[in-house]
């Protein structure tokens, strides 16, 4: 494969695409596919072979997007036009009224200025919803691949990194470490054999971030992830996927096959001396194993439990060598700063949290979907432009940002500019990018609750702290909950949470308190006010 021929190949893509008329492109991402977006294909094939319509009509499913509660989400190509709640009947009805008459059919339109979509900026999601995630000839067509054949033909290992490094791109996957400098790090360090790894294993409550990309843009992982081999000077990569994402699974696979058969993964990618290959490692669905030297562990075949730091992975991990190891929407953004330059991605976000980030909203808000927004939004634009507001009757209480690790934000802090830095003066984290809604309705003391016995039940075990911390304070908030509490209580599980932090080995075990103390911070008024039968129980026992 040389560069002339991967142009060639994206002109005959092109060219293949003109034979169409038009083309009905529905989402086949997991949301739209548990709401019936394959009937729903099955409809427009139906109705465009009874109209004679079957040869000049592509239908072809894409990724994610974004409006994931209103699916079956379907796109007219001609013109762009976005249709929800597509069913059956809905399918046909457009064929008859839009594609034979022009007339858009108004009871499924999707405004195409609705804020949910205006106030979005795409990078790392650029191409779901639009090209074929299963076609790697579409992927090509949309530019894909040129990054990587630019940095083999043009720019040395150091530049690739320092493009990377200028950029201000940071790691995605939840402590926003700088990528150039973690880059930097394994490039220098010492051994005949690196890799490269992509976390994949997502795992938070209410996060399907990167389970969209994957299944609605495999190859742009596929090509991140051999851009940070060429850089860092490694010849293997692994992508370490949950289990439970049987549709990404399948499609990272087929992504892999058709990149080997092309030549742009294997042996001499675009007639350089670069060898790369990329395997896939299946987790069993262990929320540890998203901390990197339980990942690194498992790809080994051995339990999944983190190992005290340093080494680090930079030094000395996947089989002792030294290993790379970024998340799925990090390798995402590798293609397009090579492409468009560090100065372009740097000017996005603010200066120290630049691009995009890519968020799954969940909870009690009317736009449930999929969003990439610029670094530093504030979360009011977020919840109430982008996200809907919460539904009718009900007004916004909090935003849980990080997931289980991260804190609940209150209505005081919904100007707070949604980055790194900011975050972090709440006591919320950045996290992978699961943001949960919560209205008037939701108990705070519930919230924390749940999320601590979703920790309990994921400890590994190996240390005494979060195998036991996170057990009692489980047990503490179970006692808050249920009105049986004291004020002692409190006390005990502030300094059980100050001492699971502290003492914990790995980053579950140290985050794990961070929703009990955001809340505490912010809603302790809701936990003392389920203290009230407990006292007057007490003061009654007293009185006898």
């Amino acid at each position: 494969m040389t560069l002339e021929d991967l142009n060639e190949l994206a002109e005959k893509e092109l060219e293949r695409q003109k034979n169409f008329k038009n083309r009905l492109l529905y989402c086949s991402a997991a949301g739209c596919v548990s709401c019936g977006s394959n009937a729903t294909r099955d409809a427009f094939k139906k109705s465009l072979k009874e109209k004679g319509l079957d040869k000049e009509v592509e239908v072809l499913g894409t990724g994610c997007m974004g409006l994931c509660g209103e699916g079956p989400l379907v796109k007219v190509g001609s013109d762009d036009t976005l249709y929800q709640r597509v069913d059956e009947n809905a399918a046909a009805r457009i064929v008859d009224e839009h594609l034979l008459n022009a007339n858009k059919v108004a009871e499924n339109l999707i405004n195409p200025d609705d804020p949910f979509f205006a106030s979005q900026m795409k990078i790392v999601l650029e191409n779901c919803g639009k090209i074929n995630a299963e076609s790697i000839e579409e992927y090509i067509a949309a530019g894909g691949y040129q990054a990587l054949a630019k940095a083999l033909t043009e720019m040395s290992q150091d530049e690739v990194i320092d493009e990377v490094r200028k950029s201000g791109l940071r790691g995605r996957g939840g402590a926003g470490y700088p990528t150039g400098l973690k880059w930097g790090i394994v490039r220098k360090a010492k051994g005949d054999q690196k890799y490269v790894i992509c976390n994949a294993d997502e795992g938070d409550p209410g996060a399907f971030m990167d389970r969209s990309v994957l299944e609605g843009d495999p190859h742009r992982i596929l090509e991140g992830m051999a851009l940070a081999g060429y850089a860092v000077g490694a010849s293997q990569g692994y992508i370490y996927v949950r289990a439970e994402y049987p549709m990404a699974i399948e499609r990272l696979k087929l992504a892999i096959k058709h990149a080997e058969r092309l030549g742009l993964l294997g042996n001499r990618i675009f007639e350089s001396q670069f060898n790369f290959r990329i395997d896939l490692r299946i987790g069993a669905g262990a929320f540890v194993c998203g901390e990197e030297t339980a990942l690194i562990r498992s790809i080994e075949g051995r339990r999944g439990r983190p190992r005290p730091r340093p080494p680090y992975p930079s030094e000395k991990g996947l089989f002792g060598a030294p290993t790379l190891l970024n998340n799925v929407e990090t390798y995402a953004n590798i293609a397009p700063i090579i492409n468009r330059g560090s100065a372009w991605f740097a000017s996005i976000g603010t200066p120290k949290s630049t691009g995009t980030k890519v968020f799954a909203l969940a909870g009690k808000i009317k736009n449930t979907g999929l969003i990439e927004v610029p670094m530093g939004i504030p979360l009011r634009k977020i919840i109430f432009d982008i996200g809907g507001g919460t539904p009718e009757g009900t007004e916004f209480k909090a935003a849980q940002t990080g997931g289980p690790s991260g804190g609940c934000i209150p209505n005081d802090h919904l100007d707070i500019p949604v980055d790194y830095e900011s975050l972090a003066t709440v006591g919320s984290i950045m996290g992978s990018g699961g943001m949960i809604v919560m209205d008037s309705e939701s108990r705070m003391v519930d919230v924390a609750k749940y999320f601590m016995e979703f920790c309990a039940d994921e400890s590994c075990g190996k240390c005494v702290p979060c195998r036991v911390g996170t057990k009692h304070i489980y047990l503490l908030l179970d006692k808050i909950s249920n009105g049986k509490a004291t004020q002692d209580d409190i006390a005990l599980l502030e300094e059980l949470c100050v001492m699971v932090k502290e003492t914990s080995l790995c980053g579950l075990g140290q985050s794990a308190p961070n929703p009990v103390l955001s809340t505490l911070r912010f809603f302790r008024h809701e936990y003392e006010e389920l203290l009230k039968p407990a006292l007057h129980f007490e003061q009654s026992e007293k009185s006898r």
